[in-house]
């Protein structure tokens, strides 16, 4: 391996790791809650050495979404792959949040959504466009539902998105108030019940 490509491959270890440190720090903090200097004592580096790959907090803020949002969209990805009817994947869904209560952080985008109004407006975007593309997967998913038979509600597929999104993005920060995780998990199969179809008795 040549000289520029251990340096490259070096550069992308250390990108990994800063954005690694910082969106931990944004999941507990808040963005705001946060300075280099944080990032660079826990990863025991010098700022300058943070500056070379992100000029400012901003732009760290942006790759952070971005990279966050990508992951996001795998994984809801890796849920259409497994099939099954739209309830289900619902759930896939909440799982997805319920695994980020419990390593006791937060949605990072519900916790920049919090502080939209103190972000640059590139952040303000991507966090925007988080939420669009979530609310985008989630009306497909419930018209699926509506379709197959598993899934009954009133209204359009975006409306009762936006009450997904909504209720298990509140169901998190109330959790995270009682540090109980039981009551997001309650909040969720509530909000999901009352959208499953309820097959009638014989």
């Amino acid at each position: 391996m040549t000289a520029a490509a251990q340096r490259g491959r070096g550069d992308l270890g250390t990108v990994a790791r800063i954005l690694d440190a910082a969106e931990a720090l944004v999941q507990v903090r808040g963005f705001n809650g946060f300075s280099y200097a944080d990032v660079a004592a826990h990863l025991q580096i010098t700022k300058p050495a943070l500056h070379y790959h992100f000029a400012g907090k901003a732009d760290l803020g942006e790759a952070l979404i971005n990279r966050y949002a990508s992951r996001f969209t795998d994984a809801l990805t890796a849920i259409d792959a497994e099939g099954g009817p739209g309830l289900g994947k619902l759930e896939g869904y909440a799982n997805l949040y319920l695994r980020v209560l419990r390593e006791h952080r937060m949605c990072l985008c519900g916790m920049l959504a919090a502080e939209y109004q103190t972000l640059p407006q590139p952040m303000r975007d991507a966090v925007i466009s988080f939420f669009d593309q979530n609310e985008s997967w989630l009306e497909a998913t419930l018209d699926q539902g509506r379709l197959d038979g598993s899934l009954k509600f009133s209204g359009d597929a975006r409306h009762a998105a936006r009450m997904i999104i909504s209720g298990l993005e509140g169901a998190m920060l109330i959790a995270r108030s009682y540090g109980d995780v039981a009551r997001f998990e309650a909040a969720a199969q509530g909000l999901l019940g009352g959208l499953a179809l309820k097959t009638q008795a014989a």
